[in-house]
């Protein structure tokens, strides 16, 4: 029965691979979680106000039995992490607060617990903290529900020979490799200290499993990308762990080897006054854009493939600031379209980097294009089936888009969220699209092989910015979705039809934010605009794995370290901040 029972899995898996996903393929679970606390599930884009899904990060323990949920509270204040049963998606246990968090930044689970990436404001009295009680990134290990350890990743004590760095705005992501036996964090930070104060750029960091920070030659750093507008990251089995950003100077690299913007040139972008198109999702994104192949069975895998949306890019010209193999470009379309790239490991793209000619109209001649299209694309991700060679990428679409900037997102009527499946770089048969599902926190492989993702089942829109203030909305239900390779959805799947708890269509007379921004349509009649926040000598050490610091985890007993004296200094808004018209600088 046993051998019947596995024939007739590979006989619907390889009719699957033949013909793609299908509506049978996608399971929803919809309302299946309460939460204890209310959580507010939009996010309003910077610069733009558009609305995004506020990530609600999700991981799975290693050994398929236990889940977990991280979501910030509705105050803003306070990361709650739910135990999830992994099979029904419904509460287990109980809710475990992390006080003071501001974002749900990044979570791994463990057999016997979780990790959590978040941003906190230092004790009162801290000597060296930012100004404004403005946070730091922080790493939390949980065992069960009591915490173990936590150490910074910045602030105080942390790289403090380059400066220090908090951050406002994580947009990072946190994961875990068990061969290394480390944690790995890429994130955004602001320098309030040294050469890069009042700038932005992005920080790697490493941390053992006892908590104690790592400083590895060629892995950890303290500043990389300039102006990070996108991270995508998944773990390998040594440091330096997969990577890659995208900056304010016109490109998006993978970085494994560099952490800063050299590298692997994986594609022209543009970029106008620090902005880019919001290729790994903008505000609430940098999660689920890269994966490594093999799904549960990833550690047996050296490969990756990266989603992101992109414009494209034309008429390449010399980045003068920068000099020589630097670019700028022009977008080639209004709206932007899913892309994906492969890597044969963590350094090595399969097939032909993006081109630096300058003059050359070709910029985007290399991308391996999901959709080539007028309408606009968004909230691109990537997940990784076992089967080795396939994977689910998702992706968001407006029909008609009005695209009133240059760079950043597009607004519009909300034509559905697409899924389709992509076996050895090639799309198989045709996106499925649904009006009630979406993506709003990580996508991860089970230990069954479904690839599963939690969101709120809600009415979304779109069409107009988010209100002046931010979105007012909170739910207090969390919903799942999973897609199986195999073509049947699992026997619990709940319908999605059920009554929406929730609303992104919030709108208001005040929010001029649209109204005063450049318009264009004609994308490509526009120059992008150089900016000036790279250092002139990045942080990047040639070689890797050779350990040569290490600090401490903070001590359960006092939540304020030894730390040096040194007078703080004031920090600029975060880019990730509301309504700053002004050039970030």
């Amino acid at each position: 029965m046993l051998g019947l029972s596995f024939s007739l899995f590979l006989c619907q898996a390889s009719a699957v691979l033949a013909a793609g996903l299908s509506e049978s393929s996608l399971e929803t679970h919809v309302d299946s979680l309460a939460l204890d606390f209310s959580f507010k599930p939009v996010k309003e884009a910077y610069w733009t106000s558009i609305p995004h899904h506020r990530r609600t990060p999700f991981a799975v323990s290693p050994d398929g039995k236990s889940a977990y949920l991280a979501y910030l509270d509705s105050s803003e204040t306070d990361v709650h992490v739910q135990q999830v049963d992994p099979s029904t998606f419904a509460t287990v246990g109980s809710t475990v607060t992390v006080t003071g968090g501001k974002e749900a930044g990044g979570l791994v689970a463990h057999n016997d617990g979780f990790a959590l990436l978040t941003n906190e404001a230092l004790p009162s009295g801290t000597a060296n903290a930012p100004a404004d009680s403005t946070p730091v990134p922080v790493l939390y290990r949980y065992t069960g529900t009591e915490q173990t350890w936590k150490t910074f990743l910045g602030g105080p004590g942390v790289h403090e020979d380059f400066g220090l760095a908090a951050s406002p705005d994580l947009n990072g992501d946190l994961v875990f490799s068990e061969e290394a036996g480390l944690y790995g964090a890429y994130f955004v930070v602001t320098d309030y200290t040294g050469d890069a104060a009042g700038h932005f750029g992005d920080s790697i960091q490493y941390v053992a499993t006892d908590g104690a920070l790592q400083t590895i030659q060629g892995a950890s750093s303290s500043w990389g990308c300039s102006h990070n507008t996108g991270i995508a990251f998944e773990a390998a089995a040594a440091a330096p762990f997969a990577s890659l950003c995208a900056e304010d100077q016109g490109a998006i690299w993978l970085n494994t080897a560099t952490q800063g913007m050299t590298g692997v040139k994986v594609s022209n972008e543009n970029t106008t006054n620090g902005g880019s198109g919001e290729p790994m999702g903008g505000m609430s994104g940098s999660y689920s854009a890269l994966a490594r192949l093999g799904g549960a069975n990833a550690s047996a895998s050296d490969a990756y493939v990266f989603a992101w949306v992109s414009r494209g890019a034309t008429e390449l010209s010399e980045n003068e600031w920068l000099g020589a193999g630097f670019t700028h470009a022009l977008n080639r379309t209004n709206g932007r379209n899913v892309a994906i790239a492969r890597f044969s490991d963590k350094n090595t793209l399969v097939g032909a980097q993006a081109s630096s000619e300058v003059g050359a109209t070709g910029g985007d001649a290399q991308v391996n294009w999901i959709t080539q299209g007028t309408a606009d694309c968004s909230n691109a991700h990537v997940a990784a089936f076992n089967d080795g060679e396939s994977v689910l990428v998702a992706w968001e679409e407006i029909a008609e888009p009005i695209c009133e900037v240059i760079a950043m997102g597009c607004r519009g009527t909300f034509s559905g969220s697409k899924f389709l499946l992509v076996t050895s770089g090639v799309k198989v048969g045709e996106p499925v699209s649904v009006m009630d599902t979406f993506v709003a926190g990580d996508m991860v492989t089970m230990a069954d092989g479904r690839i599963c993702w939690p969101y709120v089942s809600m009415d979304w829109s779109l069409s107009e910015p988010v209100a002046y203030g931010g979105s007012t909305t909170t739910t207090t239900q969390m919903s799942f979705a999973c897609m199986n390779l195999d073509g049947g959805a699992a026997a619990n799947s709940t319908s999605s039809a059920s009554t929406p708890v929730a609303s992104s269509s919030e709108s208001n007379a005040e929010n001029a934010l649209l109204a005063s921004a450049p318009a264009s349509n004609f994308v490509s009649s526009v120059a992008p605009t150089a900016t000036s926040d790279v250092l002139a000598t990045p942080v990047v050490s040639e070689t890797a794995d050779v350990i040569t610091s290490v600090s401490a985890p903070v001590s359960l007993a006092s939540e304020n370290p030894v730390l040096p004296s040194q007078s703080s200094a004031p920090i600029r808004p975060s880019c990730g901040g509301r309504r700053r018209k002004h050039r970030r600088s």
